[in-house]
């Protein structure tokens, strides 16, 4: 057995690692925004109970994001909460708009 075959496979697992780390190139310029999506018009990370994309179960779930233009997050216009209190995007997820188990 040659030396540059484990040579090329060490080379081509490193590779594809290093890919993973990189945002997609639809992602470039564009952030996580918890609680603005529609329900199942999710990003991953939908919080307990969900899989993936697609999956929240509320309108505007906090634990539940989508991807936006970078810096719009805490500007995105969303109506106001039941109560009257205004709801906002966030960088983290929140505790608000989750669904009832």
């Amino acid at each position: 057995m040659s030396q540059s075959k484990p040579a090329f496979a060490l080379a081509s697992i490193l590779t594809a690692s290093l890919a993973s780390l990189a945002l997609p190139a639809h992602a470039a310029g564009q952030e996580k925004c918890y609680g603005v999506a529609m329900a199942g018009e999710n990003g991953c990370a939908a919080g307990p109970g969900t899989t993936c994309a697609g999956t929240s179960k509320v309108d505007y779930q906090g634990n539940a994001w989508s991807l936006v233009p970078a810096g719009t997050c805490m500007k995105v216009d969303l109506p106001a909460m039941a109560d009257g209190t205004a709801r906002m995007g966030s960088l983290t997820p929140l505790e608000r708009d989750l669904p009832k188990m």
